[in-house]
């Protein structure tokens, strides 16, 4: 039964790491918070009431896709439109079909910048991968203006990320809410992962701090890592409410 990504994709790789798959929800937290179609995630209560709990959905659904059978993964994708279209019916409107396309760049970049934090930079065929897999994703959501091409990506992301951010009350309330679930020590960690993932004009308008002291943390990290250290660390730093949840991140590659 046909794949809806392949075994060896790259793209399995990336979303099959805990520790890579937190770094996506980084740096996509930071620009959630700056979006301007922001008062739809706050129609429903969810992300502003549980954001981590917020995320083990959004990131459940993922790897429902990427590591489903192809029928499976499009049923995913259906539901997830289904979902939206019910808030729609909800709220009597539109969600802005701009805000469907910035969370899929966001999903196209993410995965490309916590990837290449962690590991290695990426090489132009397997970027194409990562545009090619969320580029089908928007494809069967049924979503208008979704590029052809990584390079006509990487254009409308530029233009993205220049048109479609501000800063609101709602971004100053999703940052009082990141901080509340995760306590100082973890919010300040989410902050400096924040400033090596995301684009200088998102650090710019979150005034994020310029000085990257979690790089050379990030290298250690890596070594732990390699010396099999990681879980314990993740143990230390995660909240013990999401632990488990965040090793069922670990997906095992088949």
């Amino acid at each position: 039964m046909p794949l809806f990504v392949h075994p060896d994709s790259i793209v399995r790789t990336i979303w099959g790491r805990s520790d890579t798959v937190l770094l996506i929800f980084a740096g996509a937290s930071a620009e959630f918070a700056l979006n301007k179609s922001v008062d739809w995630l706050y129609f429903t209560g969810k992300l502003p009431a549980d954001p981590l709990g917020r995320l083990f959905s959004t990131v459940g659904y993922a790897q429902q896709i990427v590591f489903a059978e192809e029928y499976r993964a499009n049923g995913a994708i259906d539901h997830i439109t289904a979902i939206h279209r019910g808030v729609e019916a909800n709220r009597g409107a539109r969600i802005p079909a701009g805000a469907y396309l910035d969370v899929l760049f966001m999903l196209i970049h993410y995965s490309i910048a916590g990837y290449e934090l962690l590991e290695r930079p990426l090489n132009p065929s397997e970027k194409a991968e990562v545009f090619d897999v969320f580029q089908r994703v928007g494809r069967r959501m049924g979503l208008t203006g979704v590029p052809e091409d990584f390079a006509a990506w990487e254009r409308m992301r530029r233009q993205a990320v220049r048109d479609n951010l501000e800063v609101s009350s709602f971004s100053h309330d999703l940052y009082r809410r990141y901080r509340k679930s995760l306590g100082p020590v973890r919010y300040a960690l989410l902050i400096h992962a924040q400033v090596l993932l995301v684009p200088g004009r998102v650090r710019r308008l979150l005034d994020l701090p310029s000085i990257h002291w979690l790089y050379p943390v990030v290298q250690v990290y890596k070594l732990c890592r390699w010396l099999r250290m990681d879980k314990g660390i993740k143990t230390i730093l995660l909240p013990p409410r999401y632990r488990q949840q965040v090793f069922g991140l670990d997906h095992k590659m088949v």
